[in-house]
């Protein structure tokens, strides 16, 4: 890869915003967005969040995403109901579950990368986010439904689009029945077909024997011999194959653009991967000696995490540094201000993956890409080994080059590079 000057780290306004505001006026501000909310920011403030759980409403928080990933996902689910769908999806997602992947996720990249036009200039977010759909599919749900992975990015595409934009929004289209709505629900119907069929069909006695996430939900049973029901199932499956390629995706992107001013940092990479591997493709075992990708993955986690902000809707009064903050109100801490906050990361706006392999090992809230508490990201063993071993596959081809490009952050929480990020192999 090229040297060339490192990229302007990317912004999110609503993001930067809180960032900003918050060096004037403190780490807790109230506000107004058609509702009454607070920021909370920073290390402390994040770790006051997590540990207040029972104050909280996931379910109001988070109600923009039932439109694609249905009411009793376990995203939007508080209590018992919470606790118990998380315990019958964690299995499938556990470390070893997840080691079994790997080679499926180098098969996914290698095709991916095959397909390229030798010599083309190709934008490496594209191209990879349908990669990481694809392996998705294939890893949780097996090859019937990894056929189709393109259709389902396709249908969940109205809905994903629906859920960028504010809740009241979302609420006002609904209401309304504007066309962009009757368009996401007539793809979810569509998908939900789909889906439905497949849980149907691993519901048979034939189907018990298959090892895919999808079996695992079906016939899965926690100690007290509860299962998911057929639409609990549904909506676990979407909410994994949404989060699952969605904000992985993106930080795949971010990776590449981090890379394309650090040449430097690339061909470290690169030799490190040759002397662990020997030049085939990574295994498992091979992953936690790729230290240097490790630390690629954890700094682009870190100055662009996926979910820039996250929310929290108190329904029992709470009390931080000495201020009220009263049931009825929406919280909102942002991983992104604390990320880049310099008292928390020195330079913190460059793209700097040495700084994980000089030892630094964030205090409590100070790394915080897939959240925290009860229902920090059951996905994020996952997306870190998928995000390695895709990088992992990449820089095997390289070195590249970067095609000279403005790339701005989209998204209303979360930050997709827009328009892309071009590269071409040298």
């Amino acid at each position: 890869m090229a040297m060339q000057s490192a990229p302007e780290p990317a912004r999110l306004p609503l993001a930067e915003w809180i960032l900003r505001r918050s060096r004037r006026v403190g780490p807790l501000a109230f506000g107004w967005l058609g509702r009454p909310f607070v920021y909370l920011v920073g290390p402390r403030a994040n770790e006051f969040v997590f540990a207040h759980d029972d104050h909280f409403s996931q379910r109001e928080a988070f109600k923009s995403l039932i439109p694609v990933d249905g009411p009793r996902s376990v995203v939007v689910s508080d209590g018992e109901d919470h606790e118990r769908r998380r315990r019958l999806v964690r299995p499938g997602l556990h470390r070893r579950q997840v080691d079994g992947y790997v080679a499926t996720m180098v098969r996914v990249a290698d095709e991916a990368l095959d397909a390229l036009t030798p010599g083309e200039a190709f934008d490496a977010y594209a191209v990879f986010r349908a990669a990481i759909r694809r392996s998705t599919m294939r890893t949780l749900f097996g090859e019937t439904m990894a056929d189709h992975a393109d259709a389902v990015g396709d249908l969940l595409q109205p809905l994903l689009d629906l859920t960028d934009l504010l809740p009241d929004l979302i609420t006002w289209h609904e209401r309304l029945r504007t066309p962009r709505w009757r368009r996401a629900m007539a793809a979810r119907a569509r998908l939900d077909a789909f889906v439905y069929a497949e849980i149907d069909r691993l519901s048979r006695p034939e189907g018990a024997g298959e090892s895919q996430v999808l079996a695992t939900l079906v016939h899965g049973r926690d100690g007290s011999g509860s299962g998911l029901s057929r639409d609990e199932v549904r909506d676990q499956v979407v909410t994994l194959i949404a989060a699952g390629y969605e904000t992985t995706s993106a930080a795949f992107g971010w990776i590449v653009h981090g890379l394309s001013g650090r040449a430097d940092i690339a061909e470290s990479a690169r030799r490190q991967l040759r002397e662990v591997t020997g030049g085939r493709p990574p295994s498992a075992e091979d992953l936690p000696k790729l230290t240097w990708l490790g630390a690629i993955v954890n700094e682009a986690l870190r100055l662009h995490p996926p979910g820039a902000i996250s929310a929290r809707y108190v329904v029992r009064e709470l009390e931080f540094d000495g201020r009220r903050i009263p049931a009825g109100t929406t919280l909102i801490y942002s991983p992104y201000a604390t990320h880049r906050m310099p008292e928390v990361y020195p330079d913190p706006l460059a793209f700097k993956p040495e700084r994980w392999m000089d030892g630094l090992d964030p205090g409590a809230g100070e790394f915080v890409p897939f959240g925290g508490g009860r229902h920090r990201c059951l996905g994020s063993t996952m997306a870190t080994t998928e995000l390695t071993v895709m990088v992992a596959r990449l820089l095997a081809r390289g070195p590249w080059e970067w095609e000279p490009q403005r790339v701005t952050a989209r998204g209303m929480a979360s930050m997709r590079p827009h328009p892309g990020v071009k590269i071409r192999f040298a």
